[in-house]
């Protein structure tokens, strides 16, 4: 009997890469395989055909598009170094979709804009990235392999998805993931405050450069709009509000204020660092005078011999690390599933513009 094929996809990525996907360091390591196989051959035609192959793979992997959106994307007219985005249009049967444009990093932007300047590149590929898409799937499992990774790791969708989980991981509010990677019907129960598309791509640009640049050890990130700022003679009172619909709050200098050019209405992130969340296990409102308290519900404990670590799920898209004295934690008896507070002062929360 002919076995059945399966549409767009590999039989291999149904039975084994379902649930499965790349993270950051395998990302990397990904990426840098496809980086040396570009640009080892020393025929020039095939050199230039393999950096389409990497200039695909370089799309999938920083922008989470399809792989039908990138074989039909114009890289001289859809790649914009002015604005430092990528530019996916409304494909084939579906008409209702409208365009969309994606922040890259500036240094991803730069890199694929020298490939395509090559004028063998321009002579070969006049127009679209176009390609068969089942070479392109062989290239990609064939690089996947070469790392030392399943088959299957290598599909685009699993790039894709793999993107999503490490955007997710880097703190992107999970509204602006899915408009990045183009969901029709992003989840309403996940966003409490509206994207423009101006805003979107001012969210989107601040994440994507922010994984190039300034790395940080606060283990808590919340990316919000300022939507109140209360002036006093030394300080200033700000609340931000993140997607998610959680309340920020915390007071900083005056003179902060001014530095950061902050004012009502502007995206910035506030940052708390896991040892000054305190972690409250009453059933009602907790007595604190903390200004942040957000319910929420174990969902991993690591246990060490000094200090515990436990990650609280607050909302579908947010969470809050907590870092305790094991003595403490087993005091608390808590459990993973149990619903607990997590609390923090306003004098804990850094913000930060980029």
């Amino acid at each position: 009997m002919k076995k059945k094929r399966i549409r767009k996809t590999d039989p291999g990525l149904e039975q084994d890469g379902r649930d499965k996907c790349l993270d950051s360091a395998q990302l990397h390591e990904l990426e840098k395989a496809f980086r040396t196989w570009a640009g080892e051959s020393s025929r020039p035609d095939v050199r230039t055909a393999r950096q389409r192959i990497l200039i695909i793979f370089l799309l999938i992997r920083y922008t989470g598009a399809k792989l039908s959106e990138v074989l039909n994307l114009d890289p001289f007219r859809d790649i914009e170094s002015e604005t430092a985005s990528v530019r996916f249009g409304p494909q084939t049967g579906e008409p209702g979709r409208p365009q969309r444009k994606v922040h890259l990093a500036e240094a991803v932007c730069r890199e694929i804009q020298e490939i395509t300047a090559d004028p063998a590149f321009k002579r070969i590929f006049p127009d679209k990235l176009r390609a068969d898409p089942g070479f392109v799937r062989r290239k990609f499992y064939e690089r996947a392999q070469a790392c030392g990774f399943e088959k299957a790791l290598g599909a685009p969708e699993l790039l894709r998805r793999s993107r999503a989980v490490e955007l997710i991981g880097n703190n992107m509010p999970l509204p602006a993931v899915q408009m990045m990677l183009g969901h029709a019907t992003p989840s309403p129960v996940s966003s409490y405050v509206s994207l423009s598309e101006e805003e979107f791509r001012e969210v989107t640009r601040f994440f994507t450069e922010k994984e190039s640049g300034r790395k940080t050890s606060a283990r808590n990130s919340f990316f919000g709009k300022i939507e109140t700022i209360q002036e006093g003679d030394i300080q200033t009172r700000i609340e931000l509000v993140t997607l998610d619909g959680h309340r920020i709050t915390t007071v900083i200098t005056n003179d902060s204020v001014q530095r950061l050019g902050l004012k009502k209405g502007k995206w910035i992130t506030a940052e708390v660092k896991a040892p000054w969340v305190i972690l409250d296990k009453c059933p009602g409102d907790p007595e604190s005078s903390a200004d942040n308290r957000f319910k929420g519900t174990v969902e991993k404990i690591i246990r060490g011999e000094i200090n515990t670590e436990y990650r609280v799920r607050i909302s579908e898209g947010a969470g809050i690390c907590s870092v305790v004295t094991t003595d403490s934690g087993s005091r608390l008896g808590l459990r993973e599933g149990d619903e607990v507070w997590a609390v923090f002062n306003s004098a804990s929360v850094v913000l930060m513009t980029g």
